[in-house]
């Protein structure tokens, strides 16, 4: 599950956890004067020079969560969010009373201390923000607003691409963003040079978490969308920077397409393309994507009742579809993995088919099977109500499309 939208909050928790000062609120005056301190640092960081001075201004907390509320419902129509929401119980990865929808607001809520908005291309600082957590905020949402300048937003993170793919593109957006601002708020200093600042980092972003009643309380995959742009976006970026692309940004035709390629960098360079899988057009499907490695990670670390995502070994991921379709007795899930080797989709299957058929859903059965899809190896998996009419002759999917 891709973030609908990013708050930022995450870029500074290394630097805030050594700011400390008399709190001081933020005036639009006094906001304004220090975007313009961050501009020309902001360049430097990043290569990129703005073409017209950023604008910005104050928004009210009720101002804030109304905006909230439209780009939530803009991003995750109340289609679409039934739609991930019904699949992402079905996975297991949500509690089947928890409201999505409801959560994300608070969540976004909770976090946000300024923003960039696309739309108008300004930036706001949120009344009440101290003037150091707004520094830490807007040298990473400047960061965002050149972006803006430099690329078709709206085409990079288009709605209409899968899952997975819009993971990775905005991965690239934060983790520029964050490792950009990094370099502004301690100059000339390459604290993301050393092995273990990033050990650092992961542990003041859990240090933050603990501080954050509902992003503490939230599922794992809530948590993990959240995160992964930032952490994984950001060392992917680090890499960027020493290797074979480092005179370029990754933009354009350079876009990372899949989370595994932002995971593992050596298979982004090496040019190894998810494959595309496609089922036949049915007019009962709910919802359809792709999970992708990232989001299989978190499934399998639901499986294996760990709180903790592991990201160090490829898995095999070569690419997935999933749809959930509607049916008399509840929705019903298909979801088809291409693995890169056969040894891959067998140590899937055992290690984690007995979890994944156990199902304590009544009057639902589970099937996790081996297929060959073109001559590769590959799983489907059926979690659906045991009377549905397909398991006599379930959906097929091919490569392609």
């Amino acid at each position: 599950m891709r973030a609908a939208f990013g708050t930022a909050v995450l870029a500074g928790m290394v630097a805030l956890a050594g700011c400390r000062g008399e709190p001081r609120a933020m005036e639009a005056d006094a906001l304004a004067r220090l975007v313009d301190s961050l501009r020309a640092p902001v360049e430097r960081a990043t290569g990129l020079t703005f073409k017209s001075p950023p604008k910005s201004a104050m928004r009210s907390r009720e101002q804030v969560r109304a905006y909230l509320v439209q780009k939530l419902d803009e991003e995750l129509p109340p289609r679409k969010m039934r739609g991930l929401e019904t699949a992402y119980r079905l996975f297991g990865l949500l509690p089947d009373t928890l409201s999505l929808r409801s959560l994300l607001l608070e969540l976004y809520s909770e976090q946000v201390a300024g923003y960039y908005d696309p739309d108008s291309a300004m930036l706001f600082g949120v009344a009440g923000a101290e003037r150091n957590q707004l520094r830490l905020v807007l040298a990473h949402e400047l960061v965002h607003a050149l972006q803006g300048q430099h690329l078709a937003l709206d085409s990079v993170l288009d709605e209409t691409a899968n899952n997975d793919r819009l993971t990775a593109a905005q991965a690239i957006l934060e983790g520029q963003a964050t490792l950009a601002s990094l370099e502004v708020l301690a100059p000339g200093q390459g604290v993301a040079q050393s092995p273990e600042f990033w050990e650092l980092y992961r542990d003041q972003v859990q240090q933050q978490q603990s501080q954050m009643p509902i992003f503490r309380t939230a599922p794992l995959v809530v948590r993990e969308a959240l995160i992964f742009p930032y952490l994984q976006g950001a060392e992917f970026m680090h890499w960027w920077e020493s290797s074979p692309h480092a005179d370029t940004l990754p933009y354009g035709p350079r876009m990372p397409v899949s989370s595994e390629q932002i995971l593992h960098p050596e298979r982004y360079l090496r040019g190894d393309l998810p494959v595309r899988l496609a089922f036949d057009p049915d007019s009962a499907v709910a919802y359809e994507d792709v999970l992708g490695e990232n989001e299989i990670r978190v499934l399998l670390a639901r499986l294996a009742g760990s709180g903790e995502v592991q990201t160090v070994v490829p898995i095999g991921w070569g690419g997935d579809r999933f749809r959930v379709y509607d049916t008399a007795d509840g929705p019903a899930l298909v979801w088809c993995v291409v693995w890169d080797d056969a040894r891959s989709g067998d140590q899937f299957v055992k290690r984690w088919g007995v979890g994944l058929k156990r199902t304590a859903r009544p009057g639902y059965r589970a099937l996790l099977q081996p297929l060959e899809l073109d001559g590769r190896p590959a799983t489907r998996y059926v979690l659906a109500p045991a009377g549905w009419a397909r398991w006599e002759a379930l959906p097929e999917v091919r490569i392609g499309g």
